[in-house]
């Protein structure tokens, strides 16, 4: 299989979006064990939206409906925005770039495989690339943050999330950053051990997603 090659010019985000829905390099060309499932690339790209959603990966629902958070952690999330299904899922107003654009399979005890690391390696340079319009980028999850925040490779989820303040006013690699946990149930403990994320965090995530929608 031919990896696609990295261009100087930006692309159309729509372009690219179906470019990507024809990949198999998880399956053909993979980093590894290749991906249990057929590739089914779940994203969302555009070429006017100004918030980038980046998340970890494609859940079994998004894999089976083809639309991403299409669960609870969705209803959560929107809350957590302030906004509602027809905004989130408004193409012009927000783009939705997972690090893995494929539902990964489970692990042993039930839970989502990490992304896979060929979508990355492959294409999230010239995704990013072909959206220079971004003022915000929701990184939501460690992979998510590690990618798109400069120097936080050794950082945890919670350390990088606590300093949100000081990742926002520093910037990221292709636009200002908000960490965030994923709103997944999973993670109803560490919300109740980290109130501060709901009372400071979430105030200021409404306020610049209503801005910029």
């Amino acid at each position: 299989m031919d990896f696609p090659q990295t261009t100087d010019r930006p692309e159309r985000p729509e372009t690219l979006s179906q470019t990507i829905r024809g990949c198999r390099i998880c399956r053909e060309a993979p980093f590894g064990a290749p991906l249990p499932i057929e590739p089914n690339p779940v994203l969302v790209l555009s070429s006017t939206a100004r918030i980038v959603i980046a998340s970890q990966a494609p859940g079994n629902l998004a894999d089976r409906s083809g639309t991403p958070f299409n669960d609870p952690s969705g209803v959560r999330l929107r809350d957590w925005m302030g906004i509602g299904r027809e905004i989130f899922y408004d193409v012009s107003r927000v783009a939705i770039v997972p690090m893995g654009f494929c539902f990964p399979g489970y692990d042993g005890k039930g839970g989502d495989l990490p992304p896979r690391r060929e979508c990355r390696a492959t294409w999230h340079e010239r995704v990013m690339a072909a959206m220079p319009q971004i003022e915000l980028i929701l990184a939501i999850g460690l992979y998510a943050q590690r990618f798109h925040i400069e120097g936080n490779g050794t950082r945890s989820l919670t350390e990088t999330v606590a300093d949100w303040r000081n990742v926002l006013a520093t910037g990221g690699r292709f636009a200002p950053v908000l960490p965030m946990p994923h709103p997944s149930w999973r993670n109803n403990a560490w919300l109740k051990r980290h109130p501060w994320f709901a009372a400071e965090l979430l105030p200021e995530l409404k306020s610049r997603v209503a801005a910029l929608v």
